[in-house]
Parts: structure tokens; sequence; C-alpha cells
């Protein structure tokens, strides 16, 4: 069994309570911090654990708050982004729900060493019982003296609000969701500035994922060395997996960063191997933003090394072989899945999300999703194949926001692994149709694609 830092008092009973939390050694981190340690020691101590931003990105998170600017008589702050949304991740929802003061605790952490008075945790509109949650565990901080004036006596006032989101996906990008909790629409804006010279109402800000704040508290408690020594090479510590799709035991674990992707798949102390005996066929690794896998690139990476739960071995070879951490959403398909439909649906996502701000993403994703609806119904054509790849590299690297890449990733590359998937739906498109939704009772002629496309 190997070591939880976040998880570890799970399954104690009411432990999202502020006394039973407390009694296992909660909020002795802000004990620690906030009287034995200066802010400029706390940024240290997280560049040490070498912590990486949970949230997708990767970047390093102690360098990050060091770019924060401290202007004279400029107020700070830090925003935890919870407006998880990512199709496959779920982690941040089961923190909040079940550990909602280890977020609090690193809130008040990460504040009094960015120099933050007031701090929000901005949370998916639609996630009212951890709205609700977060809110009761705040009053509980705040009447234990742990937040408020004058914070266990060291002089140092922090303020923390529940900001529900405004129910949009783009709004999980930092400078989009500046933007909505300013009371304005959540488009992303142009960088730079970036938030940390200019972020919330033009001031300094930083805004991390609630797993890497999380993550702090035990940064903070252990040290940030002892925390480096859980890991492999650059990707330290422990990540949350959100595993769904065709698995013996889906749901959400805690490894150590480097444990083998088979391994996660198919040990019994993970996800117990794909459901119903079948074979696995391909995965995504990191939320549905992140190239596909296929199953034999599971097994070994370019070099023929083990691929592992890593952000360094997820993305071996680059886009050709390799895949991305990402948020840590997890969807295995086993062999019967069809990967043409969940790529249609994918794209049917990030066309809907689209906020429209650069015509890249808004025309392409929709051209996207329509060419592969008339791929999925039995109307595409080969050389419909090779738009989809065409129209990705068009929206690649060419947007303000990573919209764009999420939607083209995922097509380019499951086209590049199941091209022979895609020509089948040309070739064969009653047989498909069959497979997917029964239609083996539907008379000539196919149903119909968007009109948009017909001809």
């Amino acid at each position: 069994m190997r070591r939880k830092v976040l998880l570890e008092h799970i399954n104690v009973p009411d432990i999202n309570k502020f006394d039973v939390y407390r009694s296992k050694g909660g909020y002795a981190a802000v004990e620690k911090a906030l009287k034995t340690l200066t802010p400029e020691e706390i940024v240290e101590e997280v560049k040490k654990s070498g912590l990486r931003g949970r949230g997708g990105a990767g970047f390093p998170t102690g360098m990050k708050w060091s770019f924060l600017a401290k202007p004279e008589g400029v107020p700070r702050y830090l925003v935890c982004n919870a407006d998880e949304s990512e199709p496959g991740t779920f982690k941040d929802r089961f923190l909040m729900t079940k550990l909602p003061h280890l977020l609090i605790e690193g809130m008040i952490i990460g504040s009094f060493a960015l120099g933050a008075k007031v701090s929000y945790i901005y949370v998916r509109g639609e996630m009212m019982p951890q709205i609700r949650i977060l809110e009761k565990a705040i009053a509980e901080a705040k009447n234990a003296g742990f937040l408020g004036k004058n914070i266990l006596g060291t002089g140092y006032d922090l303020e923390l609000y529940v900001q529900p989101g405004g129910g949009a996906y783009i709004c999980g990008e930092e400078t989009a969701l500046i933007e909505s909790l300013e009371g304005k629409r959540g488009n992303p804006r142009i960088k730079p500035p970036f938030p940390a010279i200019a972020g919330l109402w033009g001031c300094p800000t930083v805004v991390n994922n609630v797993e890497s704040i999380a993550a702090v508290v035990p940064i903070i408690r252990d040290g940030g060395e002892e925390y480096a020594k859980i890991g492999i090479g650059r990707s330290t510590g422990t990540k949350l997996i959100s595993a769904s799709g065709n698995l013996v035991k889906p749901g959400i674990y805690e490894i150590e960063l480097g444990v083998p992707v088979e391994e996660f798949i198919y040990s019994d102390e993970y996800c117990g191997g794909i459901a119903n005996g079948k074979r696995l066929k391909a995965v995504v690794a990191g939320g549905s933003s992140v190239p596909i896998l296929p199953a034999n690139l599971i097994t070994k990476t370019i070099n023929q090394e083990a691929r592992l739960m890593s952000y360094e071995s997820l993305s071996d070879g680059g886009f050709a072989t390799g895949s991305m951490m990402g948020s840590g959403g997890f969807i295995a398909f086993d062999e019967d899945q069809c990967i043409v439909r969940n790529t249609w649906n994918f794209s049917r996502f990030y066309h809907h999300e689209s906020c429209g701000q650069c015509s890249p993403c808004r025309e392409g994703t929709g051209w996207m999703e329509k060419v592969l609806h008339r791929l999925e119904y039995g109307h595409g054509k080969l050389s419909d194949i090779d738009l989809l790849v065409d129209v990705s590299k068009k929206i690649e690297g060419n947007t303000i926001c990573p919209l764009g890449d999420a939607a083209a990733w995922p097509v380019a590359s499951a086209i590049r692994h199941f091209r022979d998937e895609f020509e089948w739906h040309v070739k064969e498109p009653r047989t498909c149709l069959e497979r997917n939704y029964g239609l083996a009772h539907y008379a000539d002629p196919l149903p119909k694609p968007e009109p948009a496309l017909v001809g």
C-alpha cells in the first residue's frame, strides 16, 4: 500500500467537520506557517517540494508564487480554481465534499505566503452542495480563530469567500475565471499582462487548483524536502486520479507519481482491470483535452520503458506517441468502444463551450463537430478524415486560451492512432450504426447528417 498524504484520513467519520479534522492534526500546518515561518520561507518550502500544478498545466507552484508582483499599497489575491468541468475529472469535487478544511487550511497558508488579505474559492456554479459545505467549513474555521482578524494572535488578517461560478467550462481558464469573478462575462484575457502582475481588479493575483492548494498543507507540515521524496524525478508527490470508463473499480485514487500505468489499470489496489473481462483499447490519461493513447502505447514509451503515471513519462515522444497528465481524468475504453463516437462526443462539448472570441476556435470546433457527426452517422467521405486533421492544425496554437488546443488534440490523436476505424465508418456505415445504436431496423436511407453538411 503506497503512501497517501491528501486522503490519509478520508475514511474517518465526520472528517469534514472542524473538530474531527482538528483532532487528526488539522490546522497544525497553519500554526507552523504563521508562527514560525516567514512568507518567503513558505514559498521556498513549496519550491523545494517540486509541487506542480494539479489542474492540468503542471507548472511549478512555488515558481508561480515567486512571480507575484508586490507593489507597495496594492492588494494581492489568492484565488482557488474550483471550476472543475473537464470531462472525466471529478477529484476536486471529491476533495471539497470530503475534506473542505484541508482546502481551507491550504488557502490560509497560501494567502499568508502571498500577502493576501482577501482570498476566493471560485466553485463551479452547478456544485451547490460543495458550495454549502465550504461555506459551513469557513464559518467553523472563523469561529475557531483561523480566519478573520488577528489569526492566532499573529496580527495576520484574512477573509475567505466562496464565489459560485458562471456555469461555463471556459471559466476554468484562469483569466476567464478572473473576469467572471469581477462580474463580467467569462472570456479569457490576452496575456501579457499575466495575473501575477495584473489579475483580479488589476491587482497581483495567483490562481491555483484545489488539489494544488490542498497539497501545500502536507508540504508545510512535513517539509518540502520530505514531500519531494515521494514520486519520481521532477514528478514529485502524490496525484489524485479520477478514474472512469470501462474499469472494474472506477473512482478517486491517490497515487504516488511514478506508478506504472498498467499497474494503475490492472492492480487490485487501484482500478482492478477492465470490466467484464474485456481487453483495453485506449486510454485518455488526463481528461478529455489530452491526446488519446492506444493500448499498445500504454505498455511502453517511445524509449521502450514502462509508461508511468508521471508528467514526463506520459508525454514521452510528444503528441506522436505520448499524452499528458493533465487534470488526472483517466478514462479507459474497452475493445467494444467506438473511437469515432467518443471523439465526436468530446467535440460536441468543446464546440458548446467555446466562448467565441477567437474565430479559429469558434468556427473550427463547430466544423469538427459537424464533420465527425457526418462520419458517425454514415454520410462521411474519406476526404473528411484529412479535413479534420487540417482543421485541428488550423485551431492549434491560434487562440487566446488553450480551449482551442484542447479541442484539436483529441481529434488529431484519435485519427493518428485509429485512422482505420475512421475509414471503417466511411466504408461500412451500416455496420457502424448497428454496432453503436442498434439501427438494424432502419430502412435506407441512413439517418441524415446536419443540413449544413448535406452534399
